[in-house]
């Protein structure tokens, strides 16, 4: 299940990432009709965005992920 996981996460991160360079070559065309295909990619990120926040807090609550400290962080108040 684990694997899992870290496999939809890493499948959504690289749909965002797809995404974002579909949005920047529709940008960098400039034609008039582009202009809702870069509307519509950008739409595809925030829509991955949100699934993939949705993931990791699923992930989180079910305790298939779990946060870690920072090393060499803030000292515990005494």
């Amino acid at each position: 299940m684990r694997s899992l996981i870290w496999l939809l996460i890493f499948a959504t991160l690289a749909a965002i990432l797809a995404s974002l360079g579909f949005g920047l070559f529709h940008l960098s065309r400039g034609r008039a009709e582009d202009s809702r295909k870069l509307a519509r990619a950008l739409t595809i990120r925030i829509t991955l965005s949100l699934v993939l926040f949705a993931l990791l807090m699923l992930a989180w609550y079910l305790g298939l992920i779990s946060p870690h400290p920072l090393e060499g962080g803030a000292r515990p108040h005494p």
